[in-house]
């Protein structure tokens, strides 16, 4: 078994240790903002659409809800507070693609890719015009995204790509000595500010008329005898024609998606403002969103303040499947994550992160959103993004209000969105399971990619997994 750039280049450990001294345990996005507070659910309320979920899903639904049809009422209600979860956590790459990838979309649904590309693409603008029209403060940049070789096996996977970059062109974009190769995506990625992006929506929806409640949690779905459906929460009742569902990793309020998707844990880090010497050294004046090629990959990304937001590769999920606060408090995961930038930008070694946080990710086994009705049609849901849900999300607000409008469109005939991907074992098997495909992922990454028999039959039976 080989080794990897970032064990073959690994930084001194005083290097992370000085890195790490005095990094704050909170998340860069949430700290960065005036976060806007909402009334908890004052008592029983009636309305024509129930929304469950405060976070981009449940947010782009309020939305388009309300520009659909500006009549009819609209609530929303949130345990904790608006995008505080996967929302505000994320790196803010806000990515064309529905289907995690191309490769992903082309194996599960060959018929049907191009137009799932093409309404990708079609999602991202839409969202870019959507913040034009509202004069969303998001910080919102068409970056497009460099996809980076760091291993020699990696770079005959992107020469097929239309924008290839060979090790001098990819180095001219940004100055890492670990790059290979690259290309350069240069519509189908936009980065922005998660943060901004979660209050500027719970903004403009609150300015269509949307009723946003906080701190109500929701504890069942009743059905009524009229035909309405009533979301029992700690604060009262909301009874609604239909409820549409964006809780996504935290457990489902159906029965029948409990075993759909599971949390698995991301780990991030921030670093202090880069000053102009060191912005010169890595160049990136083009402020691409960045990924490396492997299984357990990195993403990174520059700040509008010049920061490196760079997470990633260590993937984790935790015995139970159970989503709590302490899981996100792991340092050994961050003082990897740390290693592998200064591997990756030795000539910033003595630069200080600023924040360390962790964040929740809603996988599903075809790694892409699933979407479907129940209650006689009158709840509809979307779940398991797998981290790729920023501007997914809007397209999965148009589903679920098209499925809940009965409305036979375009969107409601993908088989990608009529199909249910395979859900995962109960434990303790899918500890065992999870844990045994990270493990044979980590294989693969220190073999030239070569993947074991494990993942090829998952792969085969569609429950491939990446990270």
């Amino acid at each position: 078994m080989g080794t990897t750039v970032f064990e073959r280049r690994a930084p001194r450990p005083s290097v992370v240790d000085h890195a790490l001294q005095d990094t704050v345990f909170g998340t860069f996005w949430l700290d960065d903002i005036a976060r806007t507070p909402y009334p908890a659910l004052p008592g029983d309320v009636d309305t024509d659409l129930a929304i469950v979920g405060g976070g981009y899903t449940g947010l782009w639904t309020a939305i388009r809800a309300k520009e659909r049809d500006p009549e009819r009422r609209v609530v929303l209600v949130e345990a904790s507070r608006i995008a505080w979860a996967a929302s505000g956590r994320n790196g803010g790459f806000c990515e064309a693609s529905l289907t995690h990838g191309y490769q992903n979309g082309r194996t599960r649904w060959p018929d049907e890719i191009d137009r799932l590309e093409r309404m990708g693409l079609e999602n991202l603008d839409a969202i870019e015009e959507t913040v034009k029209r509202y004069g969303m403060d998001v910080d919102f940049e068409r970056t497009g995204a460099l996809a980076v070789a760091v291993e020699p096996y990696q770079v005959d996977e992107l020469r097929e790509e239309e924008n290839f970059l060979d090790r001098d062109a990819v180095r001219a974009e940004v100055n890492s000595d670990t790059y290979l190769a690259g290309a350069w995506d240069k519509d189908g990625c936009a980065i922005l500010h998660p943060g901004k992006m979660g209050y500027e929506l719970a903004r403009i929806a609150t300015e269509l008329g949307v009723e946003i409640f906080e701190q109500t949690l929701v504890r069942r779905i009743d059905a009524e005898p009229s035909g309405a459906v009533t979301l029992v929460t700690d604060r009262g009742r909301v009874t609604a024609r239909h409820i549409a569902l964006g809780t996504n990793g935290f457990p489902s309020l159906l029965k029948r998606n409990r075993l759909m998707t599971v949390p698995v844990y991301d780990y991030v880090l921030v670093t202090e403002p880069l000053n102009g010497e060191l912005r010169a050294s890595i160049g990136w004046s083009n402020r691409q969103g960045v990924a490396d090629m492997a299984n357990q990959f990195h993403y990174y990304r520059l700040t509008p303040d010049n920061r490196i937001l760079f997470g990633g590769y260590e993937a984790t999920y935790f015995p139970g499947g159970k989503v709590r606060p302490e899981y996100e408090d792991k340092i050994e995961s961050h003082r990897l994550v740390a290693s592998h930038f200064f591997t990756t930008f030795p000539q910033l070694e003595g630069i200080r992160f600023t924040h360390r946080w962790a964040g929740m990710i809603d996988s599903c086994s075809r790694f892409c959103a699933f979407f479907g009705t129940a209650r006689k049609g009158r709840v509809a849901y979307a779940s398991g993004f797998t981290g790729l849900g920023v501007a997914a999300t809007r397209f999965a607000a148009d589903v679920m209000l098209d499925q809940l409008e009965g409305l036979d469109t375009e969107r409601t005939r993908l088989q990608m969105v009529k199909e249910r991907p395979i859900p995962f074992p109960p434990e303790p098997a899918a500890s065992i399971g999870v844990n045994l495909v990270r493990r044979s992922m980590d294989q693969a990454d220190h073999n030239e990619g070569k993947r074991n028999l494990l993942l090829k039959t998952l792969d085969a039976i569609g429950m491939g997994f990446d990270s």
